[in-house]
């Protein structure tokens, strides 16, 4: 079962439709079911403007019990962010002994220290 989408503001961009089999191949990939997936697409802002519209938006996904919300000027920004979060490795955290360098690094390290 494909990804579903629900929209308060008029539905999603057809480009964004157009790379939908992609996001969920690369789901599938990743040992993700597509069909636990639902993207809702609201208007981030109320209407300033009325003739000019909403400048971003936001998505929320949703996954069985959980969600998350994201915040884009468009479905492809939006399509972008979700892939590279579903395609990411698992990020490795940086090791105790790791240092910022210069200045940066000493004050980092001053404003570490206990008072």
């Amino acid at each position: 079962m494909p990804i579903t989408l629900q929209s308060t503001v008029g539905g999603f961009s057809p480009g964004f439709m157009a790379k939908l089999p992609a996001l969920e191949a690369a789901m599938i990939a990743q040992v993700l079911e597509p069909s636990s997936f639902l993207i809702s697409k609201d208007r981030a802002t109320p209407a300033t403007v009325p003739l000019i519209g909403p400048f971003f938006y936001d998505y929320t996904v949703f996954i069985d019990d959980e969600h998350f919300t994201v915040t884009e000027p468009n479905d492809m920004r939006f399509l972008e962010f979700l892939l590279g979060r579903i395609t990411a490795p698992e990020q490795i955290a940086p090791a105790a002994s790791w240092k910022l360098p210069g200045v940066l690094g000493r004050f980092a390290r001053w404003m570490s220290q206990p008072i």
